[in-house]
């Protein structure tokens, strides 16, 4: 363990949980109106999500302590369990603000679409990794074969989440894909072949549909996007959360008032500790102390770039660079809502939203950076001894 701690990015690790820990804090003041609601206790949510950020810390214990050589049949095998969650969600799962993607355990309610970001990045990774020199053939067949196995694997989960309606997620997961694969090994002329085949196919898919009568967006995720300009001139139905949000931003001003004193979490901010925790942080404490968060944000991304930019291995390289796609993207799409320069499409924001299916993604996918800095460490130890 104390091998593992040396060579682990300690700033990352530490920053991270200090952001985790504030975020399990703050959801007690911003999910009180959720628990005067439901009956419970005001820590009820605060002790469900420490409950996660504890199973997710000894799994990344168990991540950090396996090879990234070994990964591949594990990410295989991970992979394959929660598409076939997402297929049962088509089938059985629980509809949530427009989109069918919760199965509902009983005691216990998880999402599937946030396990298969972090998955997803790993096996890319690991495919760029395995099919490197296919990659760069001069055999087409070769190539092309490598890049329809990569491809497939990216295009089932976007698929699925599409059909579950879950715009958000999906969003994700192609912005995910879409990052790996400009920067992947494959050459530059295959992408442009990809890309413009892509387009054509989205292209005649969505026409096909409008012609037929077929409706691509629920009534919901088009509102969203028709008043994403003006949504106060809507604000009884779908422009409701984000006035509400500007709101609470002109509440909290520079300084706050005060922790505990927010005013927009009781009714008028739904999921105020979920998708728009942020707005209700920023009621409470005032931008000043606020831009420690974007601070926080940005070191956090600077660092997981630098360990993928120094890793010693493919696979290495793009699961830290997949992994900073990933939670650049889940910052904008939030934040971009939630300050009304995107459609608000109801994503978590990283350590700070509760949920616990997120929660777990989002350690899973630290470690496996963490994983990735330890190796590139080891690496470099055993080549200036060689020397």
């Amino acid at each position: 363990m104390k091998k593992i701690w040396n060579d682990m990015d300690k700033p990352l690790f530490i920053v991270c949980l200090i952001l985790f820990l504030f975020g399990a804090f703050n959801i007690v003041t911003s999910s009180s109106s959720e628990a005067i609601k439901y009956h419970v206790s005001i820590y009820t949510y605060f002790i469900k999500q420490m409950l996660f950020l504890a199973i997710g810390l000894f799994a990344t214990y168990i991540i950090v302590r396996i090879p990234t050589k070994r990964w591949y049949g594990i990410s295989n095998i991970l992979y394959f369990v929660v598409v076939a969650m997402l297929l049962y969600l088509l089938i059985g799962g629980v509809a949530h603000r427009g989109a069918t993607n919760w199965i509902d355990l009983g005691f216990f309610s998880m999402q599937p679409s946030e396990f298969i970001k972090p998955i997803l990045i790993v096996l890319l990774a690991l495919m760029f990794e395995r099919y490197y020199n296919d990659l760069n053939s001069i055999d087409s067949k070769m190539r092309y074969s490598a890049v329809i196995k990569i491809i497939a694997v990216a295009l089932i989960p976007i698929i699925f989440v599409f059909l579950e309606r879950d715009l958000g997620s999906m969003t994700i997961i192609f912005f995910i894909f879409a990052g790996l694969f400009l920067a992947s090994p494959i050459i530059p002329k295959d992408k442009i072949r990809i890309i413009t085949l892509s387009v054509i196919i989205v292209g005649t898919f969505l026409v096909t549909l409008l012609i037929g009568g077929r409706q691509i967006l629920t009534s919901s995720q088009l509102s969203r996007i028709t008043n994403w300009f003006n949504p106060c001139s809507n604000y009884e139905t779908t422009g409701y959360q984000v006035c509400n949000a500007f709101i609470a931003f002109n509440n909290g001003g520079l300084n706050g008032l005060g922790v505990g004193n927010s005013q927009q979490k009781y009714s008028y901010i739904p999921e105020a500790h979920t998708d728009s925790v942020f707005a209700i942080i920023v009621e409470e404490y005032g931008l000043i102390s606020v831009s420690l968060i974007f601070i926080a944000y940005v070191f956090i991304l600077y660092r997981i770039l630098k360990i993928s930019s120094e890793a010693t291995s493919i696979r290495g390289r793009y699961i830290a660079l997949g992994v900073a796609i990933y939670l650049f993207v889940h910052i904008l799409i939030n934040l971009g809502g939630l300050f009304g320069l995107l459609p608000l499409t109801g994503v978590p924001l990283p350590f700070l939203s509760y949920g616990g299916s997120f929660a777990l993604s989002m350690l899973g996918a630290l470690a496996t950076v963490q994983r990735v800095n330890i190796e590139t460490r080891r690496t470099k130890i055993r080549i200036n001894n060689r020397s």
